[in-house]
């Protein structure tokens, strides 16, 4: 449910005055509003499942009373059972089907990275690593974007004076931080969004699913286009 949750909210403001919003686009639906292209699949999915929650329910409840062994209160499983497997299968499918068909519009999403201070997160582990107290680097780094704010800037924008200014903890070292790509890569903790960590994770799930990287490749200059 996670992967239709952060579809949705991607295309949330997918309304004709929020153009500006919009970071992916797929195969049309038939909607009735002809200027609405609403994510369809992925809130039937979403809404799917409740139902498969709900099995879950019936199954932990039915369970929960019986004392040892096998009682005739079991006959009841199979319904909820059955039923689960049904929708979650067709839940896989639908949502297979439309993830293939997703294009991300990739140059505003890249204009649209460097707002909001992404990179504040990774100024405050900066801060952790010179010896500050993570509460304290919060509070520098919060000062630090109130500055921003202020005159309008990003993070990367602010001098060595206005940050030494701030706190004396930084260095000409801090640029090394600061910026979306700066950000991103600083992430190399197993298991986290740092660029060679998707790029390892990506690798091992087309040997493991033995899909073809030319195929994966085509799929991105489709998209491009």
């Amino acid at each position: 449910m996670q992967f239709q949750t952060e579809i949705l909210s991607w295309s949330f403001f997918l309304l004709t005055p929020s153009q500006q919003f919009i970071f992916l686009d797929w195969v049309k639906n038939g909607c009735c509003g002809p200027q609405r292209n609403l994510p369809d699949p992925m809130e039937l999915v979403r809404g799917k499942s409740a139902r498969v929650i709900g099995d879950l329910v019936t199954l932990l409840t039915l369970c929960k009373g019986l004392p040892l062994a096998y009682n005739r209160d079991l006959q009841e499983d199979k319904e909820p059972v059955f039923d689960s497997v049904k929708t979650v299968v067709g839940m896989l499918e639908v949502s297979a089907e439309f993830a293939q068909n997703i294009t991300f519009n990739r140059e505003r999403i890249q204009k649209s990275l460097p707002a909001g201070h992404l990179d504040a997160t990774t100024l405050a582990d900066y801060l952790v690593n010179k010896g500050l107290p993570f509460r304290t680097a919060h509070e520098v780094v919060g000062t630090c974007v109130h500055l921003c704010v202020s005159r309008n800037l990003r993070l990367e924008d602010l001098t060595l004076d206005d940050l030494k200014h701030i706190s004396p903890a930084f260095n000409q070292d801090v640029y090394e931080y600061l910026g979306v790509e700066n950000a991103v890569n600083k992430f190399s903790s197993y298991g986290s969004t740092g660029s060679a960590c998707v790029a390892s994770q990506l690798d091992y799930w087309v040997t493991k699913l033995e899909i073809s990287k030319n195929l994966i490749l085509i799929t991105n200059d489709a998209a491009d286009n």
